[in-house]
């Protein structure tokens, strides 16, 4: 792993990980934020809203290298979004594969991508601009449950999910679909969540002295470290708070490592307690 990963460490057992950052783009602050009120948020980030409400996000993606083979999860907005997408979103940066590519990582040397849900800005970088498969060789693992109702006509859901390229990589993403609790290689795991979509889940890895986890977007940024801060995106606000406060719980108690999803300077870090909820410490 090579200076282009923003972060990286040895888990032990044979175990190493790495953090790309694949661009970044901008989402509505009030939208990220959801039932907070604004008094409570908008300090948090007055260094990076813009004059149109907007927040920069990161598209952190995992690279995690095990004995057994190598998963990667997420793949960011990828190469093909329009112009118009691109200039709403102020899409910038690298995507997936050449990212991974400066880091040292060959696409064709992924064995499992591992989506923590099917929303555009994680799934969107399976096909390349020209429609070919970006990891040819990688079997893709997101919730049978979320492929399921991702392409559902409900006009939220329409809302949230880029169904024509979903429907492009379907078949291959059924093919590895998962029901429930898997282990995808000896040591790394993906645990349903639910919350954000029906079929969100957290990608765990159990190393011998370390356990680390990307939470995907029920752990977005920092401010997500209260239980009760979710997102308008969130489908079933309810799971999630209650997820989230489950979760942390055993994440703070056991000193999990966390990788947050869209935080650009500081995405890797801990949960520790803080009254009745938690507080994001960075590393």
């Amino acid at each position: 792993m090579n200076d282009a990963f923003h972060w990286s460490a040895d888990l032990g057992g044979g175990v190493r990980v790495g953090l790309v950052q694949a661009g970044t783009f901008r989402s509505d602050a009030g939208a990220l934020l959801g039932p907070v009120p604004r008094v409570l948020w908008q300090s948090l980030v007055a260094d990076e809203i813009d004059a149109k409400g907007r927040l920069l996000q990161a598209l952190n993606i995992l690279v995690i290298e095990t004995p057994g083979g190598r998963v990667l999860v997420e793949t960011g907005i990828g190469e093909r979004l329009d112009e118009r997408g691109r200039a709403w979103r102020e899409l910038a940066g690298e995507p997936v594969v050449p990212a991974l590519e400066r880091a040292g990582v060959e696409p064709a040397s992924i064995d499992i991508v591992a989506l923590s849900h099917l929303h555009y800005d994680h799934a969107g970088g399976l096909l390349r601009a020209d429609g070919r498969r970006a990891f040819p060789n990688a079997r893709i693992v997101a919730q049978r449950a979320e492929w399921e109702i991702a392409l559902t006509d409900n006009p939220r859901i329409v809302a949230s999910y880029d169904q024509p390229e979903l429907r492009l990589v379907r078949e291959w993403g059924e093919a590895g679909a998962a029901d429930g609790e898997v282990e995808l290689v000896p040591r790394v795991w993906a645990v349903p969540t639910g919350g954000h979509s029906y079929g969100h889940q957290a990608i765990i890895v159990r190393a011998p002295g370390r356990t680390l986890a990307f939470l995907g977007d029920i752990a977005m940024r920092p401010w997500s470290a209260n239980p009760r801060w979710i997102t308008a995106f969130d489908d079933f606000p309810l799971d999630s708070v209650a997820q989230k406060a489950a979760i942390f719980a055993r994440a703070a108690a056991e000193g999990w490592t966390i990788v947050l999803s869209h935080e650009r300077r500081k995405p890797v870090g801990h949960l520790v307690p803080d009254g009745d909820r938690f507080a994001w410490q960075p590393i």
